[in-house]
């Protein structure tokens, strides 16, 4: 059955013909059939040098031998046991060996929408408060109460159809980078919780400014506000510690995801014990799932953090992303910018610079998308949006990096 085939096969059981929104802007009749180290293979066989890597969690590269033999192990000895198993104890472990002193306690949920769903429900019973701050353009998952978006005046409405009104009302919007309308906001609110992408990743890749992390830390504890860090893209890439590490701000409850699955899906939330006892069974805050630490996710975690640690894959990220930026600088046109942090870039076109999420929406996204499809026919695959990352994974080598600055100044003819 060829791609044409596939293409009417799924358009006639799946709704749109994707399981995610952000695939149906792929080229028509593109199907992937495998992955092996920095590359994709389309059904086709033609091989993309991949900087989507799966939207982030392959920093390993597609099929990483180490990951695959811990699932293929794992799955020999059983993937659900529905009770507490030597796994998720090994991975805790691992996970703790990387992050901040501070966060003492993990709770291992599916995916980065469950971990940010339970952080702000978490903050919610810890301070007794219901509103939430977070930042215009930032990404927490799918749950219905952080699908908002602003509307007249300070007020937030539904992002999507089939969100209640009021299941935003709780929710408000700051401007990424400017510390004196967030503080404003998180006192007149009474704020529960800020919750904040340190990176914004979707929208391209975002960096605070400097000393916007540790300003937005003091208000939070002068406020009585809990900060949630939403490390699910920035954590275990930036350096071990993530962007807490990198950026040297602490949250007081911080989630993970992507990266700490190995590939599989994975969430995790994260805090000091005091926190993180207030989750049941030692608490009050409902958490729960079935799937929770699930064998097959901890195999995979485990293996792939361990060699993240191992190997000093961190540093070589962050040396051919600094590489690759450059050379990309070097051949942008005057009216073009690139946006980056150790294992992650976007170019931004028509536009001198990118603080926040309205400058990211001015920014010429029609350009980034021809250049996206340029790089595709030349088998460079980056994400089909200007408002998510591309990333680069540990098996991508200084050659790869040669190829892909080549193929984007070709792209840019």
């Amino acid at each position: 059955m060829g791609e044409e085939g596939l293409a009417e096969r799924a358009l006639h059981m799946l709704a749109g013909g994707v399981n995610s929104p952000i695939r149906s802007r792929m080229p028509a009749g593109f199907f992937a059939a495998r992955g092996e180290g920095p590359y994709l293979y389309d059904t086709t066989g033609k091989r993309y040098l991949d900087y989507c890597l799966g939207y982030g969690p392959l920093i390993l590269g597609h099929a990483h031998p180490a990951v695959a033999d811990a699932i293929c192990s794992q799955a020999f000895l059983g993937t659900l046991f529905g009770c507490t198993s030597d796994r998720e104890v090994a991975y805790a472990e691992e996970v703790l060996r990387h992050l901040p002193s501070h966060l003492g306690m993990v709770r291992c949920v599916n995916s980065g929408t469950e971990a940010t769903m339970a952080a702000i429900r978490l903050a919610r019973g810890i301070t007794g408060r219901e509103d939430i701050v977070a930042f215009d353009g930032s990404y927490h998952g799918a749950h219905d109460q952080l699908l908002a978006r602003r509307a007249p005046g300070e007020a937030t409405s539904p992002s999507s159809r089939g969100v209640c009104p009021a299941t935003v009302s709780t929710t408000h919007l700051a401007t990424f980078n400017d510390i004196e309308k967030t503080a404003d906001l998180v006192r007149r609110t009474r704020a529960a919780a800020v919750i904040a992408e340190p990176v914004m990743g979707n929208m391209g890749c975002i960096l605070p400014e400097d000393g916007f992390l540790s300003e937005l830390r003091a208000v939070c504890t002068e406020e009585g506000a809990l900060l949630i860090l939403d490390e699910v893209i920035t954590g275990f890439r930036l350096t071990p510690g993530g962007a807490q590490e990198h950026f040297g701000v602490a949250a007081d409850i911080a989630t993970y995801g992507k990266v700490a699955g190995g590939g599989l899906p994975i969430g995790l939330v994260a805090g000091s014990r005091e926190v993180m006892e207030h989750l049941s069974p030692t608490g009050p805050v409902y958490n729960a799932g079935t799937f929770n630490g699930n064998p097959l996710s901890m195999a995979a975690g485990c293996a792939a953090l361990a060699e993240l640690r191992t190997h000093d894959a961190l540093a070589r990220i962050a040396a051919h992303t600094k590489e690759l930026v450059s050379g990309v600088s070097d051949i942008l046109p005057p009216d073009a910018v690139v946006c980056s942090c150790p294992g992650m870039f976007q170019v931004y076109f028509g536009t001198s610079g990118v603080h926040n999420a309205e400058d990211a929406r001015a920014a010429d996204g029609s350009r980034y998308l021809s250049f996206q499809q340029a790089l595709f026919s030349e088998g460079v695959f980056l994400p089909p949006s200007m408002h998510e990352s591309n990333f680069l994974s540990a098996v991508h080598d200084a050659v790869d990096i040669e190829q892909t600055i080549a193929a984007m100044e070709r792209a840019l003819l």
